[in-house]
């Protein structure tokens, strides 16, 4: 699949441009591998369902669960879609497919899991904002992988008890 063109195309890459960082940066890389292959949710969620109150350890590792699954659901539509990741980004990338972003689909499932299983909500959203940004500040995503792999991680947390 390739970029969209027409109007939406254009918005798009207008939007990637303005978004993205003129130079690497080493520090929003080093941030942004916190998130590949939703690692930093899946420690946070393993650590919690280890040492949470014993009533709340069933929901982290729920909440957990999905995080694996939003990572699976989202290789998965990786390759069926097979869309290229932008030219010239800023970080190397484990793969050349882009949509939907991973770090956005781990993120927002971790947020929104983790929010259900009683972690601060706006502390959790902002970091799984933040992560699904520098993908775009480092020119690795196109705005609508991030936006599909946000919405994906939230449909994941939010489906079943």
């Amino acid at each position: 699949m390739a970029p969209p063109t027409g109007p939406a195309g254009g918005l798009e890459a207008a939007l990637s441009r303005r978004l993205r960082a003129r130079d690497r940066s080493p520090r929003l890389a080093a941030f942004s591998k916190l998130g590949e292959h939703g690692a930093v949710w899946l420690v946070l969620g393993g650590a919690m369902s280890a040492c949470a109150a014993p009533g709340r350890r069933r929901a982290w590792r729920r909440a957990t669960g999905r995080v694996a699954l939003a990572y699976g659901l989202n290789t998965a539509l990786k390759l069926i879609v097979r869309r290229p990741r932008p030219a010239d980004g800023l970080s190397s990338t484990l793969t050349r497919l882009s949509f939907p972003s991973a770090h956005a689909a781990t993120s927002f499932a971790g947020a929104r899991g983790f929010a259900r299983a009683g972690a601060p909500a706006p502390v959790l959203y902002a970091l799984a904002a933040s992560l699904a940004l520098s993908r775009l500040r480092l020119g690795v995503h196109h705005p609508s992988d991030v936006l599909a792999g946000a919405l994906l991680g939230h449909l994941v947390a939010g489906g079943g008890r």
